[in-house]
């Protein structure tokens, strides 16, 4: 017989104590922003190689437009998921879709650039 989550024992004690959480959920929520501002900051910078290698070569042809629009837009209607609900405010994650949007936009421009001129 399996005992239940809150069987007691003959001395009216718990068979299954509640266990000590190993972080609290503040501590992860803090965790969390940290991890998500570090990865997101690194994010916006990862763009640069993709676009060093497009004017590098004069050639886009290797980098997919519908791609980059494809995550433009996914950044761009993230950040306004955001700020619509969290009271429209523009907070960190906001700002944060808008940098990553503005890097997808600008590797459009570029990829666009180049196919218009070569």
């Amino acid at each position: 017989m399996i005992p239940h989550e809150h069987a007691l024992d003959a001395n009216s004690r718990p068979l299954n104590p509640p266990r000590p959480r190993l972080i609290t959920r503040a501590l992860y929520l803090r965790l969390l922003t940290w991890a998500f501002t570090g990865f997101s900051s690194v994010r916006v910078l990862s763009y640069l190689p993709a676009m060093w290698a497009i004017w590098e070569q004069g050639d886009s042809s290797q980098h997919s437009l519908l791609t980059w629009c494809t995550w433009l837009g996914a950044n761009l209607t993230m950040a306004a998921w955001l700020h619509e609900h969290n009271g429209q405010r523009f907070h960190s994650a906001v700002w944060v879709n808008l940098a990553n949007a503005t890097m997808c936009a600008a590797t459009v421009l570029l990829i666009v650039a180049f196919r218009l001129t070569g």
